[in-house]
């Protein structure tokens, strides 16, 4: 094997194996912050060994390994430094044995915590509310997308330096909050969850329609969204609302290949050649979404919030075209959506789906009575989606003023295009692609 193809070899195992490295080494030394750094120093150990030697057969393990002796040698020196070796022993030092649990271990232990894996613990980490969401997306993907500091800043066009900081600012925070290194307590869990996956969403949003600069999408975010979402639904097995958020990426990921022409110009939901949608994607959103079903089910429970958006977009994979499309039924789903998380984008969705299903006219009522709210009135969709129920009702100089206005909000350079286009032509088409991502508002 050539040095270039260990490099490659080493990039894909890092990607792959990086969180549980990480999360393993957190365990010992509980901070997240050091066991990064440490994980990084076992990363460079592989740079320097496997040219030489091969990749090792499991080059996971052979991370994890090094990682965590490095972990032993910190704990070492810092025993070392708090004059505790000779309490402590030498033997009993190399074996780790001075390393007590915390409280959290104890309990969980006792409890027999069904999910106290160390990778769940690192996901609840980074996602702590005591950041902000800025600082949540970008430690996320740092410490579990395995990406690097300047792929994260390249992914959200922020400039490298601010990235770092962001990350940097962060990894304070956890330390000088105390943030344990645990699976929150029963009673906290539901909040906390909540904060994980609205991270995992909010990355998945600004990958499906990038929220500014010169591409449409960012597939590599939604793939690393997808993978996020795919590892919580078998660390967190039994919860409904994560097996949703997975179902609701799967299918808005089956169309990513339809959303764009060979120009890299968006193409409308009802637009799409839907003989491009990707069926495996397609089947496994609908297997997440029955997973998800079920659960709230057996729990007596109704569908959460982005189990009811999944169930919206099942209604389109299920649709041969978008004149089969069951538009009755998604605007009852949008019904019970308005009432599980009222919000007025929730609303606008509604209402294009109400147009479809009965008309633009009881559609432009909803959407007019949208005009003063105060969330809506920097959203670019808001002028788009009016601009094709007036277009549908002939009124199409209305409409091509609402389209400019549509334009002067829109932060993405396709999406501007989109509606400059639109404006051109002042005919019915220019509600958004797939309609606005009616999930937690984009972080920023």
């Amino acid at each position: 094997m050539t040095t270039p193809d260990v490099q490659r070899a080493i990039d894909a195992v890092w990607r792959i194996e990086s969180a549980k490295v990480v999360a393993g080494v957190a365990r010992l030394v509980r901070d997240v912050g050091l066991a990064e750094e440490l994980a990084h120093d076992a990363l460079v150990s592989a740079l320097e060994h496997w040219p030489a030697d091969g990749v090792p057969d499991n080059p996971g393990a052979w991370l994890m390994t090094a990682a965590k002796r490095r972990a032993l040698d910190w704990l070492r020196q810092a025993a070392l430094h708090a004059r505790k070796q000779q309490e402590l022993g030498a033997d009993a030092d190399a074996r780790g044995d001075h390393l007590v649990p915390d409280i959290a271990d104890a309990v969980a232990d006792a409890q027999g915590d069904v999910i106290g894996d160390d990778l769940l613990r690192l996901i609840f980490t980074a996602c702590h509310p005591v950041l902000s969401a800025e600082a949540r997306i970008a430690l996320t993907l740092k410490l579990l997308g395995g990406l690097s500091t300047e792929e994260i800043a390249r992914a959200f066009l922020v400039p490298e330096p601010t990235l770092a900081q962001r990350i940097v600012r962060a990894k304070r925070t956890l330390g000088e909050a105390r943030v344990p290194f645990e699976v929150p307590a029963a009673d906290a869990l539901p909040e906390r969850l909540a904060s994980v996956l609205e991270v995992v969403y909010a990355i998945f949003n600004e990958g499906y329609t990038a929220t500014r600069g010169d591409d449409w999408m960012r597939p590599a975010l939604m793939q690393d969204a997808l993978r996020l979402g795919r590892m919580l639904s078998e660390l967190a097995r039994d919860n409904s609302e994560v097996h949703g958020l997975l179902a609701l990426m799967e299918l808005h990921a089956s169309r990513a290949a339809a959303r764009t022409d060979a120009q890299g110009r968006p193409v409308l939901l009802t637009q799409q050649d839907r003989t491009r949608w990707d069926r495996l994607l397609i089947r496994r959103g609908l297997a997440a979404l029955e997973r998800a079903a079920a659960l709230a089910a057996a729990a007596r429970q109704p569908l959460g919030p982005y189990a009811l958006q999944a169930a919206i977009a099942a209604c389109h994979a299920r649709a041969a075209s978008a004149a089969d499309t069951d538009w009755p039924g998604i605007v009852a789903l949008y019904d019970a959506l308005a009432q599980a998380m009222p919000s007025p984008v929730v609303q606008l969705n509604r209402a294009v789906a109400v147009g479809m299903a009965f008309g633009p006219e009881a559609a432009l009522e909803i959407v007019d009575a949208l005009q003063d709210v105060a969330a809506l009135r920097e959203y670019q969709w808001l002028p788009s989606v009016r601009a094709d129920l007036l277009a549908k009702l002939g009124r199409h100089d209305e409409a091509r003023a609402e389209l400019m206005r549509a334009a002067e909000l829109a932060r993405n350079a396709r999406e501007r295009e989109l509606l400059l286009e639109r404006a051109r032509g002042a005919a019915p088409g220019a509600m958004p692609p797939g309609g606005p991502a009616p999930g937690p508002p984009r972080a920023r």
